[in-house]
């Protein structure tokens, strides 16, 4: 059976990256004589700047943002039901795509490793001050948002069990829940406490600026499982990246988890960057984030075993011979960084290179 993967397509450079991640793909099958099939959605997705140039006014926006939602929760389902596990996402416009991970309840998780730390951060995306619906007055925006104790637990469950993916058989330490639940009436701590009991786990929930005051005075253990509310994690996802000294979020790839039970085994690849429209057309995006995310996928979905690695020492090769972007320090083109890691990607390797990536459809 030919595995599927799905693609999402962004404007701003998301033509650009969708093109760099089916060569890199394609080239991995290939090194590893895998057919992998491709199902691309037929929808060009919104960035914010590019919904704001096209529609008129705030009716049109809001019309364009649940157009663009409705069509991509409808893929992620479709492809759910075609037994597809991975879709790797381009950057969309931020209120279309919290509207999909509301609909379905998607966390972001991301192992953060540096200086003999290792932190699983784990991104509520499925509830809370990023996600609902806003109602428009003259003057005014009001936003409705929803927290539920179904989804907490569902959220804490997916913790553990990623944590269990990464150390198995370790046990699991108390895990931090950064969320302001001093605006929750104590319902949200009543759910945590209730939680932990039921199963077996410390739940110690603290305020967001409790958890960057004890990360700044004591740092990290060397293993440590943090839940983050959106809005905190959003923004410390990146401080986090840098404080440990691991990566650049330019660099950076991470999946999503959704835990509706009807795209239950489905997970969504995405670079941590942005869109870009700044350089649309370029040439000059940084593609090392989305080469990122065609390995972990053609590894962990297409059977491309060691993949990861390849590409990470062909990266290695490229960076140390000077060949990178203008963000990076360099002077080369999207094109010429891509070039590069797929002329390392091509050599002889214990897989050989034999087959073809095969477009979804195709025998």
């Amino acid at each position: 059976m030919v595995p599927t993967i799905g693609l999402a397509v962004g404007r701003g450079t998301g033509p650009e990256l969708a093109d760099v991640f089916e060569r890199v793909l394609a080239t991995l099958g290939e090194a590893w004589s895998v057919r992998i099939g491709l199902t691309r959605s037929p929808r060009l997705y919104h960035s914010y700047f590019s919904l704001r140039a096209e529609a008129s006014g705030v009716e049109e926006v809001r019309l364009l943002t649940e157009q663009d939602a409705r069509h991509y929760e409808e893929f992620c389902r479709e492809q759910a039901r075609a037994g597809t596990t991975a879709i790797f996402r381009t950057a969309i416009n931020a209120q279309s795509l919290y509207l999909v991970r509301e609909r379905l309840q998607a966390v972001k998780v991301d192992l953060i490793a540096g200086q003999g730390t290792e932190l699983l951060l784990v991104r509520d995306e499925a509830q809370g001050f990023y996600t609902g619906e806003n109602h428009h007055e003259p003057g005014i925006v009001r936003r409705t948002t929803t927290f539920s104790a179904e989804i907490t637990e569902r959220v804490v469950l997916t913790a553990l069990r990623q944590a269990e993916r990464y150390w198995p058989g370790e046990p699991v330490g108390p895990v931090v829940m950064a969320y302001k639940f001093h605006l929750l009436d104590g319902a949200l701590g009543e759910w945590v406490a209730d939680i932990g009991a039921r199963h077996g786990v410390e739940l110690r929930l603290a305020q967001p600026d409790t958890v960057n005051r004890n990360i700044i005075e004591h740092g990290l253990p060397a293993r440590s499982v943090v839940i983050g509310a959106n809005e905190w994690a959003d923004i410390m996802h990146v401080v986090l990246l840098d404080r440990l000294g691991c990566e650049r979020q330019e660099n950076r790839c991470t999946e999503n988890v959704h835990l509706h039970p009807a795209v239950s085994n489905l997970v969504e690849y995405q670079t941590v960057h942005g869109s870009a429209d700044d350089l649309e057309g370029l040439g000059v995006v940084n593609p090392t984030a989305t080469i990122r995310a065609a390995a972990a996928v053609a590894e962990r979905h297409a059977g491309c075993a060691g993949a990861v690695a390849r590409v990470e020492s062909a990266l290695t090769v490229v960076s140390n011979q000077g060949v990178r972007t203008p963000d990076l320090g360099g002077r080369h083109s999207t094109g010429e960084v891509v070039a590069a890691v797929l002329e390392l990607l091509r050599e002889p390797g214990p897989r050989g290179r034999h087959a073809a990536v095969a477009r979804a459809g195709e025998e």
